[in-house]
């Protein structure tokens, strides 16, 4: 078999991996000179000329004429007799040019040719599907559900790309059915073991503020910025919105009439209730705001620790820490504030810290998550809300509750 034969049936590689035949011919040159450096020792005195319109190749070795006998490097030497097989005219200290067919290696060598052949092209590829991801981390992409898995779900864009989207970036309430499409952002990319894993959310505040970019058009183009995004994935989120342009409501641009633009990203998240929020450079203002649906009365802030405390009417405390706890927690990651709820009118009032000798600090962190954190504002509380609300049994809810209470009967 000649060269140009053997390379064309190696070329079949090019059809199945869309290799444009110049690369393959680069990699079929560094395959060639590694199998050259196993059966010759070194691949340096070889001159390999590649033409990558034909396909065609070949491969000279070059030596060095010396006297019969005085040959010390066979592969770099050559006898004067037998350099004069090939051209009778050489004399010693001449350079002879030689061509080597590649049959002329064996069958193993041709077959291990092969092998490493598909081993460089499969690296290519993977390096190039690695770079082709790295650049879209962030963006939102499209992929269908190929296998459903315990932790994961495998996903394959329309190349044939295997997308992982594991069970914790998944928002709660998604269902997957086999051929289905999926939206997400990618998240990541990594080699592993030259196979490039790649990563997609769905829970990460990105998605959401991709989201608001397809389909607001007024975020697309420019003219409304999204300043920042918080999320609990499938149940509440806060995004920030400013505008440069003062004739643009930036919510009400957002939000569209009667909720129009915005249902189809609360759709898409599981209905993930969305609070769409005028941003400003206010701290207090913006506080105020985030606090959304509850009315607050006044904002006190410590700048140093980082501290809010937000007064409000009684019967708006519920709103502003919301079901779960979820709309006070937001509201401190939007804003940067920790923020501690005071009820107006009430005077007296203890802070729960102060009962760190009888209540352990774990439990008292469970009810600061929910916006809990002085006396009244748990004794205002129905023990079974408490209950449903935080990860604490009835029974030491009860206990906390006593305490509590002999504090103020004392």
């Amino acid at each position: 078999m000649e060269n140009l034969a053997l390379i064309e049936s190696f070329s079949e590689f090019k059809d199945d991996k869309l290799i444009d035949r110049v690369t393959l011919m680069a990699i079929l040159e560094d395959v060639f000179r590694n199998a050259l450096k196993k059966k010759f020792g070194s691949d340096d005195n070889f001159d390999i000329i590649i033409n990558p319109d034909k396909g065609d190749l070949e491969i000279w070795r070059n030596r060095v004429v010396v006297a019969d006998g005085e040959v010390e490097d066979d592969n770099q030497e050559i006898s004067l007799s037998k350099a004069r097989k090939i051209e009778p005219d050489f004399e010693v200290g001449e350079d002879v040019s030689e061509e080597v067919k590649l049959v002329d290696l064996g069958r193993r060598s041709i077959l291990a040719l092969r092998q490493n052949l598909i081993s460089k092209i499969h690296e290519h590829d993977n390096t190039t599907i690695y770079k082709q991801f790295k650049d879209l981390i962030g963006e939102i992409y499209t992929a269908e559900v190929h296998h459903i898995r315990h932790k994961a779900v495998i996903l394959l864009d329309d190349e044939g790309n295997e997308i992982i989207l594991p069970k914790d970036k998944q928002i709660p309430s998604d269902f997957f059915r086999k051929g289905e499409n999926v939206r997400g952002i990618i998240e990541g990319v990594e080699l592993k073991g030259n196979k490039p894993m790649i990563i997609m959310s769905r829970t990460a505040p990105e998605f959401l503020e991709k989201l608001f970019e397809q389909e607001i058009p007024e975020v697309f183009d420019g003219l409304i910025s999204v300043k920042k995004v918080v999320r609990i994935p499938g149940e509440k989120a806060k995004v920030a919105v400013d505008s440069y342009d003062d004739r643009i409501d930036p919510v009400g641009a957002c939000v569209g009439m009667k909720g129009s633009r915005i249902h189809g990203i609360v759709r898409e998240l599981g209905n993930e209730n969305i609070d769409v929020i005028n941003y400003t450079s206010n701290p207090q203002l913006f506080i105020s705001r985030a606090l959304s649906p509850a009315r607050v009365s006044s904002v006190t802030l410590n700048d140093e620790t980082m501290h809010a405390e937000v007064v409000l009417k009684p019967e708006e405390v519920s709103k502003a820490i919301g079901k779960g706890g979820f709309n006070i927690r937001l509201a401190g990651q939007l804003t940067g504030y920790e923020i501690d709820v005071l009820r107006e009118g009430v005077e007296e009032d203890v802070e729960l810290t102060e009962f760190s000798d009888e209540i352990e600090g774990w439990i008292i962190e469970e009810f600061k998550k929910i916006g809990l954190d002085t006396a009244k504002s748990i004794l205002d509380q129905e023990v079974a809300d408490l209950v449903r609300r935080t990860d604490l049994e009835e029974e030491t809810i009860l206990e906390v509750v006593r305490i509590l209470k002999e504090e103020f009967e004392d």
